[in-house]
């Protein structure tokens, strides 16, 4: 009798243990169009079938925001997809569990934080550009801008929507890299005069190409890869490389400081550095984190890749807050209202 309530209760447990294996879940915070995170989760299931991925997705500002907002009492166990920038800032609070993923040293050396062991792990860049719809430029009598500062003619008051950078970490690298190409006093008087054109600031970095694609507005400045994918389903855009140079930034990965599940977690950035990964990644990014991976992406533009700024990360992580703080002052009354 002994021996078979201790089959029994073996057994019991047995089912139980695995149950609680399968039901390992982590919080993962991300900024990555939506569109791509079921196949993200996909195939890191297909390696760990007993980790859940329970997304928590937004733009790249009002993630970071809600990251710092839960700097005493974290929800997030893991961030997959989140601006560098907001990651050296994270860095720098203190919340970011450092970690060297399995295979972190076949990545390109730009993509890793210099911390032994690193904070975070890059995984691909994004570029900013000008999606351009010639139809409805047309029908309004635009030609095509060739620069940042074209821009500000006159000709394209109330045709061009940008992202905010308060909530969109495209918005940010625009403003950030503004700010380095053109220095901060001439900096500030270009967005003063390109303002003045904008019709409206969204809370999205990828919407702006999205609505130039849609015939909306004749102009959105987005990200190259957003108006390659736009192009590529039959939007009549041009995607358009400011003469002066643009700026970019690279999505990222960490653990949160503090997480439960510590192990699952360092499963998951073990697979973000996976060559899997950075094929993943490559279907809509030009430029990923491992060498040798990078395939062309239909209709990218030409001359992109060189026209990239030498960003300098810590200037843009260390002085967000007061750029932000400015921009907010002088730019908000424009902003689209939030959801």
């Amino acid at each position: 009798m002994k021996t078979t309530t201790k089959l029994i209760a073996s057994a019991a447990f047995s089912v139980f243990a695995t149950v609680a294996a399968a039901e390992t879940e982590l919080t993962v915070y991300t900024a990555v169009e939506a569109e791509d995170l079921a196949r993200y989760a996909e195939a890191f299931n297909e390696v760990h079938p007993d980790i859940t991925i329970n997304w928590v997705r937004d733009s790249t500002g009002i993630i970071t925001a809600k990251l710092l907002a839960e700097r005493d009492n974290p929800q997030a166990d893991v961030i997959w997809g989140l601006a560098a920038t907001s990651l050296l800032l994270l860095k720098s609070e203190g919340m970011l569990e450092a970690y060297a993923p399995e295979g972190v040293d076949k990545l390109d050396p730009k993509f890793v934080d210099a911390g032994d062991p690193p904070s975070w792990v890059g995984m691909d860049a994004w570029v900013a550009a000008v999606c351009y719809n010639t139809v409805e430029a047309e029908k309004n009598g635009l030609t095509p801008p060739t620069s940042w500062k074209d821009l500000t003619d006159a000709q394209y008051q109330g045709h061009v929507i940008m992202p905010n950078p308060n909530s969109s970490g495209t918005g940010f690298l625009d403003v950030s890299s503004w700010l380095q190409m053109f220095g901060e006093e001439d900096g500030w008087n270009f967005m003063d005069a390109l303002h003045e054109n904008i019709a409206r600031y969204t809370h999205s970095g990828s919407k702006p190409c999205k609505l130039a694609a849609a015939g909306e507005i004749p102009i959105g400045i987005s990200f190259a890869f957003r108006g390659a994918k736009s192009k590529a389903a039959g939007a009549p855009l041009e995607i358009i490389v400011p003469s002066e140079g643009v700026g970019w930034d690279m999505e990222a990965t960490a653990i949160v400081a503090g997480t439960d599940d510590l192990e699952a977690a360092q499963k998951l950035v073990d697979f973000t550095v996976t060559r899997e990964a950075n094929e993943m990644y490559n279907s809509g990014y030009a430029v990923v984190a491992m060498p040798g991976v990078a395939k062309p992406v239909e209709h990218f533009p030409e001359g992109l890749l060189d026209a990239m700024i030498d960003n300098d990360f810590e200037f843009a992580a260390n002085n967000r807050a007061a750029i932000l703080k400015e921009w907010q002052s002088r730019y908000d009354g424009k902003s689209e209202p939030k959801n």
